[in-house]
This record gives structure tokens, sequence and C-alpha cells, in this order.
């Protein structure tokens, strides 16, 4: 195997030195991902400090050189035949390339993650929503009501009072209080 690499142009070559342990890399990453033995790609410091901002994608990892020399070697090999006189485009054109997997890979992850949200209903998340009043709320807590509101993009029907005077259907409120981990105190808007 070596043989045949030793015959090749120096730029080539180094495409597929390049390509070779990356494509072995990422073959090994990949199955590790989809058997579920995937682990975080990074290392562990000796220090507190926030290195990134925002979500769970670091920019700078092995999972990202790894997704970006893929790009760069294979389309450097790929394109070689017809780029290959013109070297400085095709290493400008295999960087872009490279760039654009990991950026392709940004998305995926990002689809996946929403896929991951937790969405179960919680009712302290109604706490300062607006709601609907769906059957008429007595006055100052002398009986229950009910309410529909949207909470994680969903509507539910809870059961509602109020401190203040009587709500009739169809009123917008606002909820106030959580009593008794299922009642729902609301006033009007």
């Amino acid at each position: 195997m070596m043989e045949l690499l030793d015959s090749l142009p120096t730029l080539l070559k180094s495409f597929w030195y390049i390509a070779i342990p990356t494509s072995l890399i990422f073959l090994i990453q990949t199955v590790i991902t989809f058997s579920g033995l995937d682990v975080a790609d990074g290392f562990d410091t000796d220090f507190d400090a926030h290195l990134h901002d925002g979500g769970d994608f670091q920019l700078f990892s092995l999972r990202n050189l790894i997704n970006f020399l893929l790009g760069f070697s294979w389309t450097g090999i790929s394109f070689y035949s017809t780029l290959g006189e013109k070297p400085v485009f095709l290493i400008v054109t295999s960087f872009v390339v490279g760039v654009l997997f990991v950026l392709l890979f940004f998305f995926v992850i990002k689809q996946v993650q929403k896929l991951a949200e937790d969405n179960s209903f919680k009712i302290t998340n109604t706490l300062n929503k607006t709601a609907e009043v769906y059957l008429t709320i007595p006055e100052k807590k002398s009986g229950k009501g009910k309410i529909m509101i949207s909470v994680n993009g969903a509507f539910h029907e809870l059961e509602a009072m109020t401190e203040n005077d009587r709500i009739p259907s169809g009123s917008a409120v606002k909820v106030v209080k959580i009593e008794n981990n299922n009642l729902l105190i609301v006033e009007t808007i």
C-alpha cells in the first residue's frame, strides 16, 4: 500500500495520508455513536472555566476536526484529476468543503437535540402564563372553573379558581399562583 502512495504526486499523497486515518477514526466514531457507547469527545480539565457559550456544540472538538479533515482530504482526492494543475484552488476548495462538513454536522446535531427535548407537562410551567377561561370561574374561591392554557406548544384543560370577582367563559386570564400542586389561581388581564 505504501509503495502505491509513494508513486503519487506530493499533494495527492498528502491528501491520501490525511484521508486514510481520518476515515478510520470517523468509521470508529460512527460505530461507537450508533451502538450507544458514545462518550464526550473532549477532555476534563482541572479548573472551572466557561470555555464556550450556549449549547452543547463545541467548535473545536475531535469530532469536528475529524469531520473537517474528512471533507478536506476526500475533496482533494476527488478533484485532484480536474484541479491538480491549480493546487491553490484545489486546497481552497478542499478547505471550503471541510468547513461545510463541520456546518452540516452542526445542523444534524441541532436537529437530533430537538428530538431529545423534555416536553413533559409540569404545572409550574403555567405560572405567569395567559390562558382562556373554558368553564366560568366562580368568585372568591367559592368554586372551581376550567381554563385552556398552552404549555410547551400543547393545550391543557386545568382547574382554576380566582380570589376576585367571577370570571366568565372566554375571558383572558393570567396564572398568578399554584395551590396544592394542581390548582391554579388566576386573575383577569
